[in-house]
């Protein structure tokens, strides 16, 4: 029977030996199944302002409720908004109605200068005859003299209609006024305007953090609720640098999140960050700051992974949940096998913490 202390010797020699066996499992899996609990739920949030100011005249949604693309979510008073948009529409029907005086204008400018080019070309064949006449001796030099005037005073008031005409014309852009068109740029503005009274779900979605009731003043350009699109959902892992340095395109990844203990989720890869705030530079004139350490072992740098889920999350998520993630070769069958068996028991534990 073996002794109280070879047996003490045979328990420690077991332990030192676990020991070992473990940490070299550690370091070798960090660099072919690594595993990181420092995941999360991220997701794109969309802080839904009005373009215009007014009181909010009613609410439609409630908190967390989720939503169609395009459905009322809130309204504003509209009141001053439909009196601009009359006063645009009037304002519109005035600049009109002057184009259409302008027209008649123009109408009425160009029979001048039909009738002036007539009175010219009149006179100046009478002119033209009175000077055949005049060189046969038939007419005097003052009929010739008031024949030439004639001409002159015809071609006058033949270059001032032209003038008139061009004048009226000049005020005509594509064949409408400016006027015309400012007023119906106004008239467009207020029906935006007045569109902009009713907010709706950009997309599908949930509402979230909804603290607007009615009678509240809602300014122009203050976000007043937030929203967060449907399937926007993605996870993001903040693995040891060196644990990526395996990764490759072949890689796969599971997922087990804090929220579901003892469920394992499969999950793509998707892109790696490509820096870290700490490293991140400003140009701000001053010279560089160096970082000193007095620890003989610095702490490992990490590196943002994002994954994406193949499915939609379950609902018990949201943006925030913790998650934990583990990344294995699919093509070597034993990290795979390991890599699963890590995942799950980190889940289990879950059930614990």
């Amino acid at each position: 029977m073996p002794t109280l202390d070879a047996v003490f010797k045979r328990w420690t020699f077991s332990l030192i030996a676990l020991f070992i066996v473990v940490a070299l499992y550690v370091v070798i899996a960090d660099r072919f199944a690594p595993v990181t609990t420092e995941g999360r739920v991220q997701g794109r949030v969309v802080q839904l302002a009005t373009e215009v100011s007014a009181t909010v005249t009613a609410v439609y949604v409630s908190n967390n409720d989720r939503v169609d693309a395009g459905q009322l979510l809130f309204s504003l008073d509209n009141r001053r908004f439909k009196l601009a948009l009359d006063q645009a529409r009037l304002a519109l029907h005035q600049a009109r109605e002057q184009q259409q005086v302008l027209m008649a204008q123009i109408q009425a400018a160009q029979a001048q200068l039909a009738s002036s080019q007539a009175n010219f070309e009149h006179a100046s064949k009478e002119y033209n005859r009175a000077r055949k006449m005049g060189e046969q001796q038939l007419v005097s030099q003052s009929v010739l003299d008031q024949n030439r005037t004639a001409v002159l005073a015809a071609e006058a008031d033949r270059n001032m209609a032209k003038q008139q005409l061009k004048t009226l014309e000049v005020q005509l852009v594509n064949g409408s006024t400016s006027a015309v068109a400012l007023a119906e740029n106004a008239l467009k503005q207020s029906q935006l305007n007045l569109s902009y009274t009713e907010i709706r779900a950009p997309e599908a979605g949930t509402v979230s953090n909804l603290q607007l009731v009615t009678g509240s003043y809602a300014n122009a350009h203050q976000p007043l609720l937030s929203f967060v699109p449907a399937d926007s959902l993605w996870i993001s892992a903040d693995f040891r640098e060196k644990a990526l340095a395996m990764m490759t395109t072949d890689s796969k990844a599971l997922v087990a999140y804090d929220a579901l203990p003892g469920e394992v989720f499969a999950i793509s890869i998707g892109t790696r960050d490509m820096g870290v705030a700490q490293a991140q530079q400003t140009a701000n004139g001053t010279l560089a700051s160096i970082q000193v350490s007095n620890r003989w072992v610095r702490d490992s740098q990490r590196v943002r992974l994002n994954l994406t889920p193949n499915r939609s999350l379950p609902d018990q998520l949201f943006i925030g949940s913790r998650a934990s993630v583990t990344l294995y070769p699919e093509e070597n069958s034993l990290w795979s096998t390991l890599a699963r068996l890590q995942i799950s028991l980190i889940s289990l534990l879950h059930f614990i913490y």
